[in-house]
């Protein structure tokens, strides 16, 4: 009988969870739309954020202000003359973590997006990213830039934004080669090491570079070093300290996800389990 209680309880308790989850408070919501967008693409990227237009605050993000970020490193072609990414923002409790979903964005992964909103200072947040076909998202940071920059009130600095920006540029054209994850991985080890590599010359700095590649089983080319060098040099200016804080803290929050992930489903398995010996009892009676 113990046993049983105990799984009612472990059941009350899952539910109890449940139940909080559902009662935070979500924050500030905002929505950023592309200038360009049709009147029918607008509506489906509503439907796709399952929003009712007019509920959340709605901004407009032009080709001129995405140009701010991308111009000096992105093809004047990959830029082009529309603006038409959107993105939805609602910020959460301090320490939830960021929780990335996109459509139709075909060259940035929601790990890249992660890495550089949290290099721009962007934490704590359930982001949306769309578009009406496929895209390569690099625009939406300059939406995700101004609704965050709405919502707080306070302008995020131009040097971590820029610096945001060019992490993802880097990033993703390594995982074009890499992969996704080998190439976050990278970028993130480089960022918890900017307050020694901010001491060293450049030659030293390529040598510590395939010192992490290496341990990691990855092979780059010269020209993907030279840039891992220049973004290291941009990411230096910032705050050290703080970029290699957020890579921790959003470690930390993957694992503790990961953690309760695990008690979940042992949870449902003993669940399962005092359900199934409920049933057992009931037939046994009635034979």
């Amino acid at each position: 009988m113990g046993k049983r209680i105990l799984a009612m309880l472990l059941f009350a308790a899952v539910l109890g969870l449940s139940s909080v989850g559902l009662a935070v408070d979500a924050g500030h919501e905002r929505v950023t739309l592309g200038a360009d967008l049709t009147l029918e693409q607008r509506a489906a990227i509503y439907k796709d954020f399952s929003l009712e237009e007019g509920r959340v605050k709605e901004l407009t993000v032009t080709n001129k202000e995405e140009r701010a970020y991308l111009e000096r490193l992105v093809p004047d072609k990959k830029i082009g003359s529309v603006a038409l990414s959107c993105v939805y923002i609602k910020t959460l409790e301090k320490d939830a973590g960021l929780f990335i979903t996109s459509n139709n964005i075909n060259w940035c992964t929601n790990e890249m997006y992660k890495n550089a909103l949290s290099t721009a200072g962007i934490l704590d947040a359930q982001v949306k990213i769309s578009a009406p076909f496929p895209v390569s998202g690099t625009a939406a940071l300059t939406g995700l830039y101004k609704a965050y920059e709405d919502i707080t009130g306070e302008k995020l600095s131009d040097l971590a934004k820029s610096a945001a920006t060019e992490e993802i540029i880097v990033t993703g054209d390594l995982a074009q080669m890499l992969g996704s994850v080998d190439a976050s991985t990278l970028v993130n080890e480089l960022k918890l090491i900017l307050d020694q590599t901010a001491k060293m010359s450049d030659d030293e700095l390529k040598k510590e570079i395939r010192s992490i590649a290496k341990e990691l089983n990855i092979a780059l080319t010269e020209g993907q070093i030279d840039q891992l060098v220049g973004l290291c040099r941009t990411l230096e200016k910032l705050d050290p300290q703080a970029l290699k804080e957020r890579v921790q803290s959003l470690t930390k929050t993957l694992q503790s996800m990961g953690k309760f992930e695990r008690f979940i489903s042992d949870a449902f398995t003993n669940i399962k389990k005092f359900f199934g010996a409920v049933g057992e009892f009931f037939l046994k009676l009635f034979k």
